[in-house]
């Protein structure tokens, strides 16, 4: 039955509503904001709050609108409201270490809905106390240097190589490292070697993270119920195979992976923890390295000096081996200006722009007040792109990183995987992973972009066209002698 209530007087009480509950959020922030000493900031529209603002400011070509206009008028500490929750921002590098440094004492993480949601309730990011410790400490044997040096290093080294063999003409590079770093975790966590099983697992993925920084409402976003759904056949082929090994494992049979370490672990996991597990580290094993591969690669283009010096270091280090010969970790451990190259790329780029958590009391941040089960964000890019912290802060500049021009105070406030207790378990990985790219890469083509391309940092940082090339193999000689 239709209401009697003419449409435009349905439109006046809607509007009446509306300003009504803004007139209350609002002078709720400000009781709130006088009872508690919050930062300053503002809440922004009702349920909404700031969140297509920082949507907006994330399609643009700067890193870090949203923060430094609200540090511009508020300070480095601010009130906001993002992705459905009060939230307060910190650029501030004290803050922000006493954020890290007090998981599961004053902070524990939690993270916006549409990515908890996609990633599952048992995923390392969101697992808290004694679980995550032992998660973490499990994760991190798999992929500590000792791991990386006799098992891991022959891997890489080989996914790297067979990628390349393909490389011809135009590339789409931010495309063809996500296919590198996707086989390369796929290898470390269930031993699958590239087929089209896992290229079908690829392009979900593509779909899922597309939905991580979204309303989390499908009715609302197309892109978050694309994502929902490509979370779900992420979800099932996964399950499959976490039941077949389980059947494997009880018929005595074990993979030196991560999965096969997951079904043997003390206690027991069911499948759908597993399954949690395994998507979330897909996740930071497939976007973010690839993302730094294609960044290093454009940062050293535009870096001619740079990338001359990088190549003369591989140049070396390949006249050496014959043209077959896989890198050994030595050969890693030789590379000290291509680590200079990873600082930068890593500190220019920051991927992981920073770090959500919830305040677990009530905590005391530079004269104001955090209130219990409040949000709060501790932005690693805002200090790592801060002029203060860093001379030219966003000049890619290898050199900064040189044991004669680098600083103290620069090396403690540099932290692109994170720190305390949930530091990312794959630091090492992610560098040996780049390092060797990058070796096979200045040492077998040259090239040139293909055409015009920006950066852009949303939904995550990449490159809006996914940078195109114009790729060139080299003639490789055999050295004189070995």
């Amino acid at each position: 039955m239709e209401s009697s209530i003419p449409f435009s007087l349905q439109l006046f009480l809607l509007a009446s509503s509306l300003s009504l509950l803004t007139f209350l959020l609002l002078r709720r922030s400000s009781r709130l904001r006088r009872n508690l000493r919050l930062p300053p900031g503002t809440l922004g529209l009702p349920f909404l709050g700031e969140t297509l603002h920082i949507i907006a400011a994330y399609k643009t070509s700067n890193p870090e609108p949203f923060i430094d206009d609200r540090v511009a008028r508020f300070g480095p500490v601010f009130t906001t409201h993002v992705f459905g929750e009060p939230t307060v921002f910190s650029a501030d590098p004290d803050t922000n270490r006493l954020i890290l440094l007090n998981e599961g004492k004053l902070f524990e993480s939690s993270y916006p809905g549409s990515i908890s949601n996609l990633l599952g309730r048992h995923s390392l990011l969101l697992m808290k106390g004694s679980l995550h410790k032992r998660m973490h400490s499990l994760t991190m044997s798999f992929a500590n240097s000792s791991i990386i040096r006799d098992h891991l290093m022959v891997d890489i080294d080989r996914l790297v190589r067979l990628n390349l063999e393909s490389w011809t003409g135009r590339v789409l590079l931010m495309e063809e490292a996500k296919k590198i770093t996707f086989e390369l975790t796929v290898k470390q966590l269930m031993s699958f070697d590239p087929c089209e099983w896992t290229e079908r697992l690829r392009k979900e993925y593509i779909l899922v993270i597309d939905g991580f920084f979204t309303i989390p409402f499908p009715l609302f976003s197309t892109t978050y119920r694309r994502a929902i759904q490509a979370r779900g056949k992420v979800a099932e082929a996964l399950s499959l195979v976490v039941r077949e090994r389980r059947r494997e494992s009880e018929r005595g049979e074990r993979k030196n992976d991560m999965l096969g370490a997951l079904l043997e672990e003390e206690g027991g996991f069911s499948d759908e923890e597993i399954v949690d597990f395994l998507v979330a580290l897909l996740v930071a094993g497939y976007e973010t390295t690839s993302t730094i591969m294609t960044l290093a690669v454009k940062f050293l283009t535009e870096t001619p000096l740079a990338l001359a010096q990088l190549k003369e270091e591989q140049d070396e280090i390949r006249s050496r081996k014959r043209k077959s010969e896989a890198l050994q970790w030595n050969d890693y451990k030789s590379m000290p200006f291509t680590q200079c190259v990873v600082n930068e790329t890593l500190r220019v780029a920051n991927i992981i722009s920073g770090v959500f958590r919830r305040a677990m009391t009530d905590v005391d941040v530079k004269g104001y007040t955090i209130p219990k089960g409040w949000k709060v964000f501790a932005s690693l890019r805002a200090v790592h792109m801060n002029q203060d912290h860093f001379k030219d802060a966003r000049t890619f500049n290898p050199w900064r990183w040189q044991a004669d021009s680098g600083t103290t105070n620069s090396l403690n406030l540099f932290i692109p995987f994170g720190g305390g207790p949930r530091r990312c378990p794959g630091a090492e990985l992610a560098r040996v992973e780049l390092s060797v790219f990058l070796h096979h890469l200045v040492t077998q083509f040259s090239w040139v972009p293909a055409e015009e391309d920006k950066l852009v940092f949303f939904p995550t940082t990449r490159m809006q066209k996914r940078y195109p090339l114009i790729v060139q193999r080299q003639n490789l000689r055999e050295p004189d002698s070995i």
